[in-house]
């Protein structure tokens, strides 16, 4: 892609992601991720409703006056976006592509993280780790996660969210808040969902298209597998096929819930053909209501 044509891009989806966090997802990202505890911040004179397992003892006997202890959430935490790449990706019917849907996600995610100082890195996968973004603050951060995301090309094209969690569980030793988002077309992450649930604040955001779900009849199709480069004719006309389709679409998503609630990782469904602001609202309204 032109450097301009790049520049151009990156700009477009600033404005727009950057305007969603500011007006909505700031104070819900804040509320729905909290820091990693309390922290003493200062000592001030006892006011009436201050509990009285806050009081500073020693300081109130000192000044023959009670004093409180006053305690704020360490923000000092890092996001990371475990971001599937691979070329299940590059599939869209409806407003865009699945990877387009996913770029400007990452990036209201990333803007409200900087907001609340957090720091924000990036694991791109696809059958193997594509690229690792360390974690870092800062405008100008993002901006080189959001050109990453438009212009990068994987070099596979399968799936592999059991490497993409181990690679994660590696590098990342304190707990921290990760998104995963992907499609989740894979099997066999059981074991690597569940330590990274327990060692980090994990959600994952399962991004799809609704061909995917209901295939249109459009007659005798040709269909090309962007992750093995398999093509195969598919008869839409034929109801019945399209009920399979449907069934075995279904089925897929059923169980990548149950293992979801299983290991204990918060989820939203992202839709090609609708906005992504809503099941994200929900997910971390949901969030701040189990605190």
């Amino acid at each position: 892609m032109e450097t301009s044509e790049l520049l151009k891009k990156v700009r477009k989806i600033e404005i727009k992601t950057k305007g969603l966090s500011n007006q909505i997802f700031s104070g819900e990202y804040h509320s729905a991720f909290k820091g990693r505890g309390m922290a003493f911040s200062e000592v001030r004179e006892y006011q009436p409703g201050d509990p009285i397992r806050s009081i500073d003892w020693n300081v109130s006997a000192r000044f023959n006056h009670p004093f409180v202890k006053v305690f704020e959430e360490e923000r000092e935490i890092s996001m990371m976006l475990i971001i599937d790449v691979s070329g299940s990706q590059d599939f869209g019917t409806k407003g865009m592509l699945k990877r387009e849907m996913v770029t400007e996600v990452a990036a209201v995610l990333a803007f409200s993280a900087v907001q609340n100082n957090d720091k924000i890195g990036v694991i791109l996968f696809s059958d193997k780790i594509e690229k690792f973004i360390p974690p870092k603050k800062g405008k100008s951060h993002i901006l080189r996660i959001i050109r990453e995301l438009i212009n990068f090309e994987a070099e596979s094209h399968g799936t592999d969210l059991n490497e993409a969690l181990r690679f994660f569980n590696n590098v990342t030793k304190k707990r921290s808040i990760a998104f995963l988002i992907s499609d989740m077309m894979d099997d066999s992450y059981e074991k690597a969902l569940k330590i990274a649930a327990r060692k980090h604040d994990l959600v994952a955001l399962v991004a799809s298209d609704i061909a995917e779900k209901d295939i249109p009849n459009l007659g005798m199709l040709p269909i090309k597998d962007t992750e093995t480069g398999n093509l195969v004719w598919v008869d839409t006309s034929n109801k019945k096929v399209r009920q399979h389709l449907h069934s075995q679409f279904s089925k897929q998503l059923a169980e990548t819930e149950n293992l979801l609630r299983r290991s204990g990782v918060d989820f939203a469904h992202l839709h090609t053909n609708q906005s992504y602001v809503k099941p994200l609202m929900q997910l971390f309204k949901k969030r701040e209501a189990k605190r």
